[in-house]
């Protein structure tokens, strides 16, 4: 029995060895070099256990690496797509709404001063800012992002003594939409609405926001210091990047004098739906008038004139006309909300283009020519020192502002490619932007539609009105 049981227990070390190598891959040949007999006695020895620690131990292990350096594993866009903006016009839009609302404050007797209420949809905070306030952001903007296209403001204030009082406060209104045109357009940029300076303007709640702006704006530098392909920017840039250039800038400056000419005549259309408003009341206020007219009718009028009765009547119509003017000065407004609105604000962005691209030629270009003929002219100067046998001192002196202004050329350089790279990125921007003319013009249909409809429904209503007017005939039934 007890042989047997030795011959089982042998068995069953035969298989668990064999077992054992296949799982942690033992070489065959142990197998076929070690009789079953001297496993079985090995099993039981630490030194087999041993053995097999050395052999793992010999096994090649991954390098995980130190926890720090997990941050460098963040997502990245792919190399050979780095140029190319994954945007959408819906996710642009959907990145924030911005509400810029007026608060007057007067300060002293003649001084006063205009506060805006600014209200983000993304970090759900309204803050109090000035124009100043504005001013500053717009110019550190333009500071960290001076190759992308930074919208600007409306302007401040207008030529004092030409106002009168009304035109001021359409000028106050006018700038209050232009500032919020503004804060939305830099608040779905892809670039800087992930930026601290934009989360900073709207959130932060302090008493001085200027000084905080300008102090996180020197802590970083410019989107050169802190973009991590700015210096290898030339190596993603397509071989006709200038030809692209100039094609999409024309094809763009006639997109934009095109939004110009619509724009104009949008807003001449809410400029007659007021006028239209103002005409109606007066119409209606001018019927009351004729109907407060309780001068007895004179012995000439014929016995059988209804003048009498008529012009008691009149003076219930001004009510029909005043909605109708309420209804025209509503399709005004809406005319100039949902449609006047919308193409300012591809207008403004259309605008900022063109200024990006004035910039890009008089500024980094510019810069840029005016560094090679300053390093051109110190090459002149050297080589005429070392003919002369100057002193040492002063070509050493000359050698070292050399290597300092090929150095400036290099960054320019660097600079000016890095500008072309962020100039084909503001253009595809552009072009993201361009379905909003589907957007322009469904909300100038249904302001249409909608201000038709509710005008139609009062003069419905007032139709049967006349009936009384004209005994059933409602005006219509005999030309005069």
């Amino acid at each position: 029995m007890n042989a047997t049981h030795n011959t089982g227990l042998a068995g069953d070390k035969q298989r668990e060895t064999r077992s054992l190598g296949f799982n942690i891959g033992i070489p065959r040949t142990w197998e076929i070099h070690f009789s079953l007999r001297f496993i079985d006695s090995i099993t039981e020895n630490k030194y087999w256990i041993l053995a097999v620690a050395v052999w793992l131990s010999e096994l090649p292990k991954p390098q995980l690496g130190e926890p720090r350096d997990l941050s460098t594993l963040r997502m990245q866009p792919a190399q050979d797509d780095v140029l190319t903006l994954s945007q959408t016009l819906d996710g642009l839009l959907g990145k924030d709404t911005v509400q810029v609302e007026l608060i007057p404050e007067k300060k002293g007797l003649f001084l006063k001063h205009v506060e805006y209420q600014v209200t983000s949809q993304r970090y759900k905070i309204s803050v109090y800012r000035r124009y100043s306030d504005f001013d500053v952001f717009h110019e550190v903007l333009l500071q960290r992002f001076a190759y992308r296209v930074v919208p600007a403001l409306p302007p401040k204030r207008m030529l004092k003594g030409v106002l009168t009082s009304l035109s001021e406060r359409e000028f106050i209104e006018g700038r209050r939409r232009g500032l919020g045109r503004f804060l939305n357009l830099v608040a779905r940029h892809p670039f800087f609405s992930e930026d601290e300076l934009v989360k900073t303007f709207f959130t932060f709640s302090g008493s001085d926001v200027q000084s905080k702006l300008r102090d996180t704006c020197k802590k970083t530098g410019d989107e050169f210091m802190i973009n991590r392909i700015a210096t290898q920017a030339k190596e993603y840039l397509p071989a006709d990047i200038q030809a692209q250039f100039s094609t999409s800038r024309e094809m763009i400056r006639n997109i934009h004098n095109s939004f110009q000419r619509l724009r104009d005549r949008a807003e001449k259309m809410v400029e007659r739906s007021k006028d239209n408003a103002s005409d109606l009341l007066m119409f209606g206020k001018e019927l009351s008038t004729l109907g407060s007219d309780a001068s007895p009718l004179p012995s000439l009028a014929s016995s059988q004139s209804t003048w009498g009765t008529l012009r008691q009547s009149l003076k219930s119509l001004s009510v029909e006309f005043a909605v109708l003017s309420d209804k025209a000065a509503q399709q005004g407004r809406r005319e100039e909300d949902d449609v006047v609105e919308k193409l300012n604000l591809f207008l403004d962005l259309l605008q900022s283009y063109r200024d990006l691209c004035e910039r890009h030629e008089k500024g980094v270009l510019h810069e840029h020519q005016k560094a090679l003929h300053k390093y051109s002219v110190m090459k002149r100067q050297m080589m005429s020192a070392t003919v002369q046998h100057k002193e040492q001192a002063s070509v050493e002196q000359l050698e070292s502002r050399i290597v300092q202004q090929e150095n400036a050329i290099q960054t320019m350089e660097l600079r000016n490619y890095f500008s072309l790279f962020c100039l084909h990125q503001e253009t595809q921007l552009i072009f993201t932007y361009l379905p909003i003319t589907s957007h322009i013009l469904g909300s100038f249909v249904n302001s249409q539609v909608q201000g038709h409809r509710e005008m139609g429904e009062v003069w419905s209503d007032l139709q049967p009105k006349l009936g009384c007017l004209f005994s059933g005939n409602n005006g219509l039934k005999h030309s005069i």
